[in-house]
């Protein structure tokens, strides 16, 4: 055997046949990976603890930075708590408004059923819940750090940072008792989830709308505030 193929054969197996392009040996190996991502991926909450325990390492790698001490700790858990909720309710709401309503109207009749009766309760329950912790976080930090009832009666000092996140907090419990006390009750309806009349299924209908489409008008401003007021030192 030449001194070539001599060192070749030497080296890793595993090496040796990617070199060679023989396409069965990694097979097995690749089928195996296939299956443990496939495993992984494919349970959501496994994806979501594994995102928690990162998310958590994280944070405490860089205590140093946002401080050590354990209201400082407390803070930046219920900081990324808050922002979690928060795009899921906005994004739910994004999607909700960009995609699944203007979509309606363009499938067909029998097919709608796929729609209101698993998608949409689906995404109604994470969508109010969502909202509910966006606010019940966003408050805790207000007043974990001292500022809510300053903020919430606009008790700043002209146009500055208490001022400009109480402008945001407003917005957003607006936003929040739009969600629970019209958009919900009125897709309730729709959705088949409470008894209601022909009548009050129509009257719902553009009632959720209206309620949907404000909040998609107050989340603009209500963004801008939220990040803003969080920048200034």
């Amino acid at each position: 055997m030449p001194d070539g193929q001599g060192l070749k054969w030497r080296r890793n197996p595993i090496t040796i046949l990617a070199e060679t392009g023989a396409p069965h040996a990694a097979g097995p190996i690749n089928r195996i990976e296939g299956k443990i991502m496939a495993k992984l991926f494919g349970n959501l909450h496994l994806v979501l603890l594994l995102g928690i325990v990162a998310a958590l390492i994280v944070i405490s790698s860089f205590a140093g930075w946002t401080g050590a001490d354990a209201k400082s700790m407390a803070d930046d858990v219920f900081r990324w708590l808050h922002l979690f909720f928060g795009v899921l309710w906005i994004g739910l709401l994004y999607y909700l408004n960009f995609v699944q309503v203007p979509t309606m109207p363009a499938i067909p009749a029998e097919q709608k059923g796929a729609i209101t009766g698993h998608i949409a309760p689906k995404v109604l329950f994470y969508f109010r819940w969502a909202a509910a912790l966006t606010v019940l976080t966003g408050l805790i930090i207000a007043f974990h750090n001292g500022y809510g009832a300053q903020a919430l009666t606009f008790g700043g000092t002209a146009a500055d940072g208490i001022n400009l996140i109480g402008v945001g907090m407003w917005l957003a419990l607006i936003m929040a008792f739009n969600v629970w006390f019209i958009i919900w009750p009125a897709q309730k309806k729709i959705l088949g989830i409470v008894e209601a009349s022909a009548e009050e299924k129509a009257a719902a209908g553009p009632r959720a709308l209206i309620a949907s489409r404000l909040n998609v008008l107050l989340s603009l401003p209500m963004m801008y505030a939220m990040v803003s007021a969080n920048l200034v030192a």
